[in-house]
C-alpha cells in the first residue's frame, strides 16, 4: 500500500484577509508530499507494532479551520506550546498504556515537529533531554512546517540514521488531537 499525504497550505492564504492571524498562518506553514509504502508480509524496516489516538473535548479553539464564505481561515492559538506540554505526556502515556507499553518501552520519539516551541514543549512533555527531538528541529530549519507531510521527512531522517529497537511516530492535529504509532524494527 502506498500512502501519500499531500498538503497545499499556501490554498488557505486568503488574499482578502490582512489580519495578523492569515498573514502568520502564511508565513509558518509551507506546501509539502511525502509518501511511504506500506506492506502486509513480513520484510520492510519496521513493523507498526500499536497505534492509538487521543482527542481532547472544548479544544476546537487551538488548531483548525475556520470555514467560511471566502474560505478556509486558520485556527492556531498561541496556547498550543504550553498545551502540548501540560498534556501529550499523559496522552501518549495512554496510548502507549492501551497497548501494553510504557514510556521506557520507548527507545526514540519520532514527532511532528509543529514549530520550535513546539519542539521544546514535546521534549519537556515527553521527559527528553533538550536537543534530543534533532531530527524534528532540522526538518524545520529545511522545510518549515508542511502540516501532516512534515512528520514523514522526520521519519526518513530517523531511518537514514538507525531505526531503533521501538519508536514513536506522534503528531498533533485539529480538534485537538494527538496521534501515536508505535514502529518496531525488524531484525
Amino acid at each position: 500500500m502506498l500512502l501519500v499525504t499531500v498538503e497545499l497550505c499556501s490554498l488557505a492564504f486568503r488574499l482578502d484577509d490582512a489580519s495578523k492571524a492569515n498573514i502568520v498562518a502564511t508565513a509558518l506553514f509551507g506546501d509539502g508530499a511525502a509518501a511511504c509504502v506500506m506492506r502486509c508480509d513480513a520484510g520492510g524496516l519496521a513493523e507498526v507494532e500499536l497505534t492509538g489516538e487521543h482527542l481532547w473535548p472544548n479544544t476546537l479553539d487551538l488548531m483548525g479551520w475556520d470555514v467560511g464564505a471566502q474560505g478556509l481561515g486558520v485556527i492556531f492559538a498561541q496556547e498550543i506550546p504550553p498545551f502540548a506540554e501540560r498534556n501529550m505526556g499523559p496522552a501518549i502515556t495512554g496510548i502507549l498504556d492501551r497497548g501494553g507499553l510504557a514510556i521506557s518501552d520507548i527507545d526514540q520519539y519520532i514527532c511532528h515537529p509543529g514549530g520550535a516551541k513546539v519542539v521544546t514543549a514535546l521534549e519537556r512533555a515527553l521527559d527528553l533531554e533538550r536537543g534530543t527531538l534533532k531530527h524534528e528541529r532540522d526538518v524545520l530549519s529545511d522545510f518549515g512546517n508542511m502540516s501532516a507531510p512534515t512528520v514523514l521527512f522526520v521519519l526518513e531522517r530517523a531511518l537514514q540514521a538507525g531505526l531503533p529497537r521501538r519508536a514513536a511516530l506522534t503528531a498533533m492535529g485539529p480538534g485537538f488531537t494527538a496521534s501515536c504509532a508505535v514502529l518496531k524494527a525488524v531484525a
